[in-house]
């Protein structure tokens, strides 16, 4: 029996959510205790959402950090259990710190450096995406 295509897609929207330090820059990863990985943070759109509400969203919720959009970034895809995903991404700033609107889902956020951050994740395509993102901030954009 032949299978059937999946029609439907997961959409998804995160943030390179970035800082500025005395030694550079500094990217927020999180924990998901869940998976227990190293990711960027990002999930999954809500009706009535647009990407960038989402992204800002699931930023606030995993990493406690209300955020304001600079940039798009990039995007990933990849299937999940056959089905299609897609992962927006933009840069962020941070603007101000609130704990209390994590959701739960991540249990450490670590702000580290770009080398550290690419040893650190568990995804090859989001260690791409951050490889790419820095070296274009490097050249200006």
């Amino acid at each position: 029996m032949e299978k059937k295509a999946n029609a439907s897609v997961i959409e998804a929207a995160g943030g390179l959510l970035w800082r500025q330090k005395e030694k550079g820059h500094e990217i927020a990863i999180v924990h998901r205790q869940k998976h227990d990985d190293w990711s960027l943070p990002k999930g999954k759109r809500t009706a009535g959402e647009d990407w960038q509400e989402t992204a800002l969203r699931e930023v606030l919720e995993e990493t406690g950090y209300r955020a304001k959009i600079e940039g798009f970034a990039g995007t990933l895809t990849y299937t999940i259990d056959d089905t299609p995903k897609v992962v927006l991404f933009w840069h962020m700033t941070p603007c101000e710190h609130d704990l209390e609107a994590m959701n739960g889902e991540v249990d450490q956020v670590k702000w580290l450096s770009k080398e550290e951050v690419l040893d650190k994740l568990d995804y090859e395509d989001e260690k791409a995406l951050i490889h790419f993102q820095t070296k274009a901030r490097k050249g200006g954009t």
